[in-house]
């Protein structure tokens, strides 16, 4: 059965392409493949008419949260699918989630009385999606994960995410995979999970390659870009750079 429910600290770091390949060489006595190693995520942010949520969120206050629907590879309406409410306090990540088919997911988050996996954790999204007004799809955004999992701490995750697509309109997960790059080209987003201390090999590695943690929210950088362009809420057709995006990276461009 999945896991539902993560406690852990998370650490972010933007690498370049020779950064990374250089650290990943320096893992390898530490670090190994997990089981899940190669993936592609697609993420469905859900937020208020007004994007409370996220707004909330940049202001970097104690607590933020954030409400999402996860799939792993593109999904139909009867595949599973992971309804998210992701807490952050002082510093230290609670998420809890529930399985459901992506169709369900949709019918739950207008009210309907669909079954999950675990009862606790729908009561708390119900009680999320009734003090939010207008609690729904807002932003969607995909990309390529690489996960590795400690040799002898096997609580000690390390992820790299590449091909970051995000899009304002088409809120769905069954649509697939396309829209607009969200780093530069060979960029990666390397995060660290762990329930206590970074391991002192690991930050000494760190320190060495001079590589430092960034604050860096997908969902909040997608929201800002599309904001200062005056292209949330609505569909603009996509723009040549981004079909190149999309053939560049293998992508299917589904419209």
């Amino acid at each position: 059965m999945a896991q539902e429910v993560f406690r852990r600290t998370e650490k972010k770091y933007l690498l370049d392409k020779e950064t990374y390949e250089t650290l990943l060489k320096r893992l390898e006595d530490h670090m190994e493949k997990d089981r899940y190693f190669d993936s592609e995520i697609l993420s469905l942010y859900y937020d208020t008419p007004d994007y409370r949520l996220i707004r909330a969120s940049l202001d970097k206050p104690v607590f933020k949260e954030k409400i999402r629907l996860r799939s792993y590879g593109v999904p139909d309406d009867d595949s599973t699918a992971f309804l998210e409410y992701k807490r952050k306090y002082k510093g230290v990540v609670y998420k809890r989630r529930t399985v459901m088919t992506v169709d369900n997911a949709r019918k739950f988050s207008k009210g309907a009385d669909v079954g999950g996996t675990n009862v606790q954790i729908e009561n708390e999204l119900r009680y999320a999606f009734r003090i939010y007004d207008e609690l729904a799809p807002r932003m969607m955004i995909s990309y390529h994960r690489q996960a590795y999992v400690g040799k002898e701490n096997s609580e000690l995750r390390m992820t790299f995410d590449d091909r970051i697509i995000y899009r304002g309109y088409d809120l769905d997960l069954t649509k697939g995979i396309y829209g607009r790059d969200l780093l530069d080209e060979g960029q990666r987003l390397m995060e660290i999970k762990i329930p206590d201390a970074m391991p002192l090999w690991l930050s000494r590695i760190l320190d060495e390659l001079r590589i430092f943690p960034v604050s860096f929210s997908k969902y909040g950088k997608a929201y800002t870009t599309l904001l200062c362009e005056n292209k949330l809420g609505g569909r603009d057709e996509l723009a040549a750079s981004d079909r190149r995006d999309i053939h560049k990276t293998g992508y299917k461009l589904v419209i």
